[in-house]
């Protein structure tokens, strides 16, 4: 019979200070090659590559091969779960210069959480779904209503897709850096891939900041969404 989940081998796989920098660069949702995550953890290709298995071994990333390059990414959503779930409990890094000062702030006006959108911009799109009736929200889920489920096809999520995935619908995600609830779950991960697709919002480089292009300022104004 087993025991209780073994939480502290989970935690000290997470502990080490530089895979805990290689799970928040996946937490962008990518697939990553080693080199650059090694890049982000200010570690050797070698150490990151050490690494990297221990996190393997401990079913926290997954591995895929594309030719001769292996990329990485994060096992499953519940990993960026758990993740985000820590990053509510913990506290702030201390900021030491103007990059990380800069780092900081986008990472808090817009970023993905694994897949979904979080941040300010995250928690202010789900206000403004709400407010519209497009969104219902009861119990830590979100139902789309009819009028949503228009609204969003219209812009182009892929709604029939996001409702046979294997996981949550559309549920609430506690932000971590606003401290409220944005839209997650398939229907999240939906709608922010039509965000990035329409390029209402591009990727930064080498984070999982989102930044607003002015197409997207305009567009997400006549949501109710408020980005400048």
């Amino acid at each position: 019979m087993a025991g209780n989940a073994n939480l502290a081998a989970v935690a000290a796989l997470i502990a080490e200070p530089a895979r805990a920098a290689i799970l928040d660069a996946l937490l962008a949702g990518e697939a990553v090659r080693a080199g650059e995550l090694a890049r982000r953890a200010g570690i050797a290709p070698s150490t990151a590559s050490e690494h990297l298995a221990r996190l393997l071994d401990g079913r926290l990333v997954s591995c895929e091969a594309h030719g001769r390059e292996r990329r990485y990414a994060l096992a499953s959503p519940e990993v960026a779960d758990a993740l985000e779930a820590l990053a509510r409990i913990a506290p702030p890094e201390q900021i030491r210069s103007l990059r990380a000062a800069d780092t900081s702030s986008a990472l808090r006006y817009a970023r993905t959480c694994y897949d979904h959108l979080a941040g300010q911009l995250g928690v202010g799109l789900t206000d403004a779904l709400l407010a519209r009736n497009l969104l219902l929200v009861a119990d830590g889920s979100y139902t789309l209503t009819p009028l949503g489920e228009t609204t969003l096809a219209e812009l182009g999520v892929d709604i029939d897709r996001a409702r046979t995935a294997r996981r949550s619908f559309a549920r609430a995600c506690l932000d971590w850096s606003e401290q409220r609830p944005h839209l997650a779950g398939a229907l999240g991960a939906a709608l922010t891939d039509t965000l990035l697709t329409q390029r209402w919002l591009l990727r930064r480089p080498h984070d999982r900041a989102l930044s607003v292009t002015p197409k997207g300022q305009a567009a997400l104004y006549e949501f109710g969404v408020h980005t400048g």
